[in-house]
């Protein structure tokens, strides 16, 4: 089970895009986030008829590392820690460190 998954909200902790929160659109490979309009970056793209895209620059994200960001608890509004508990029935579920809450509810 890992850490941070897809809908996660998380804030970012370091680079040039820090403080900017947004929520997980998906984990690229094992320790790689795509997240909404966080590590926005220009690409130059040709267009492609056959799939009706028309050429320009866009702007579109990238991926930022797992280790740059951490969950945000909205019950603190800052960035925490995330930890794992084994309930009674052997359910393993995510919490937070400061708090000791549920992350999934």
């Amino acid at each position: 089970m890992k850490r941070i998954h897809k809908g996660d909200e998380v804030i970012v902790t370091t680079g040039r895009s820090k403080g900017q929160r947004g929520h997980v659109l998906r984990v690229v490979g094992e320790e790689k986030l795509l997240v909404e309009n966080v590590n926005m970056v220009k690409k130059h793209q040709k267009p492609n008829p056959g799939m009706n895209q028309a050429g320009g620059i866009i702007e579109k994200e990238s991926p930022i590392h797992i280790s740059n960001v951490a969950m945000f608890n909205p019950a603190t509004g800052k960035a925490d820690r995330v930890a794992f508990k084994s309930l009674e029935d052997g359910k393993k579920v995510r919490i937070f460190r400061s708090t000791g809450e549920a992350v999934d509810i």
